[in-house]
C-alpha cells in the first residue's frame, strides 16, 4: 500500500511514518505539510518527494492511504477529503475539536468505506490487556471506580514543541493531548459517560492548562477519574480500579490485583499477554488483509464526547451532562 504522510505538525509524525517505512506491506509515496519549510525537511530526512498541492495526493489513484498528523484544527477538512477521496485513514487523537464536527467526519468515513484507525495505543499494552480481561471475567465484580494516570514533563523540562500550547491549533493543552490516553481507556473500561465535572489549571502559563483532572461519572454509577499533566517527573502510569468483589492496580508494566482467588490479597500477574501491534501496524495489516482495523470511527466519535464535556464543564465551572 502506498500511504502519503498529510501533516508533520505532530510529535509522532516521524514515528508513525519510520512504522510505515519499516513495514514490508507499506510505503510513503510523498509527504505534505501546510509548513513549506518543515514539509521539505521533513521529506528529506524520509527520502520522500514533498508534494506541496495537497489536491493532487486526493487525485492521485496510486495513493491509496494517508497518515493524517495535522493540526487538530485541520483535521474537520482534512479526513473529511480523505474519505472522500477513498484513501484508508490513520490518524492522531483527538479526532474532532466539536461533537457535531465528529459526527460529520464520522458520516464521510462511513460513506467512503476506508478504513480508518486512530491511535490508541495504550490499549495494546500487555498490562491493559490483562486488566481488560480481568475485568471481562467478573472476578472483580461490577467495577465501581477506576483512575487513570498519565502524566509527563514536557512543560517544565521545555521538550514540547512550542505549537503544541497554541489554543487554535490544539483545542487545548494536557487534557486533549495526553489526557486523551485516560479518557479512551475509561471510555473503553467503563463504557458511555453520563457527566463529568473538570479542573483545569496553568503552572508554566502558556495559554493552556498543564495541570488537568476530569471526575466522571458512568451510567451505572461508577466513578472514573483522568488525570493528566505537561507538569510531572517521575510519576509512572497509573491505573487503579475497583469493583465489588475485587481491584487491580497497574503501575507502568506491572498488574496488580486481589479478589477472591488470590485470597483477597494484592498479587502480582506474571503471566501477562505478549503485546499488540501497535495501531499503526494493525492498520496496515487490515488495509493488507481487508480485516477490521482496531479503533474505528466510532471510538473516535466517543473520545470527542468525553473532551467536549471535560472542557465544557472546566469553561462553565459547571457539572457537564452527556
Amino acid at each position: 500500500m502506498k500511504v502519503a504522510v498529510i501533516g508533520g505538525w505532530h510529535v509522532h509524525t516521524r514515528e508513525y511514518a519510520q512504522a510505515i517505512q519499516k513495514n514490508p506491506n507499506s510505503e510513503i509515496a510523498c509527504l505534505w505539510d501546510d509548513d513549506k519549510e518543515r514539509g521539505e525537511a521533513l521529506a528529506k530526512e524520509f527520502s520522500v518527494p514533498f508534494e506541496p498541492d495537497l489536491e493532487k495526493i486526493w487525485a492521485d489513484p496510486s495513493i491509496d492511504s494517508v497518515q493524517i498528523t495535522t493540526a487538530t484544527n485541520q483535521h474537520h477538512d482534512v479526513l473529511i477529503a480523505a474519505a472522500k477521496a477513498k484513501k484508508n485513514i490513520f490518524t492522531e487523537k483527538v479526532l474532532a475539536f466539536t461533537n457535531e464536527e465528529a459526527e460529520e467526519i464520522a458520516k464521510a468515513v462511513k460513506e467512503s468505506g476506508v478504513t480508518f484507525t486512530i491511535s490508541y495505543p495504550h490499549k495494546t499494552w500487555p498490562t491493559l490487556q490483562a486488566a481488560k480481561a480481568l475485568v471481562e471475567s467478573g472476578k472483580l465484580g461490577d467495577i465501581t471506580y477506576a483512575r487513570v494516570r498519565d502524566a509527563h514533563n514536557g512543560s517544565t523540562a521545555n521538550w514540547l514543541p512550542p505549537h503544541f500550547y497554541d489554543e487554535k491549533q490544539t483545542g487545548g493543552g494536557a487534557m486533549i493531548d495526553l489526557g486523551a490516553h485516560p479518557m479512551y481507556t475509561l471510555n473503553w473500561f467503563m463504557g458511555q459517560p453520563k457527566s463529568v465535572v473538570s479542573m483545569f489549571t496553568e503552572v508554566t502559563h502558556r495559554g493552556v492548562e498543564d495541570n488537568a483532572v476530569s471526575v466522571i461519572e458512568f451510567k451505572n454509577g461508577a466513578i472514573g477519574v483522568s488525570e493528566t499533566g505537561f507538569v510531572t517527573t517521575g510519576m509512572p502510569y497509573v491505573l487503579e480500579m475497583s469493583g465489588t468483589k475485587g481491584s487491580l492496580m497497574v503501575h507502568n508494566d506491572i498488574l496488580e490485583y486481589s479478589c477472591e482467588e488470590t485470597g483477597n490479597k494484592l498479587v502480582e500477574m506474571k503471566d501477562l499477554p505478549a503485546a499488540q501491534p501497535l495501531p499503526i501496524d494493525a492498520w496496515i495489516q487490515a488495509v493488507t488483509n481487508g480485516t477490521e482495523a482496531p479503533n474505528g470511527i466510532e471510538d473516535a466519535v466517543a473520545l470527542t464526547k468525553f473532551m467536549v464535556g471535560a472542557y465544557i464543564s472546566h469553561q462553565t465551572g459547571k457539572k457537564y451532562l452527556f
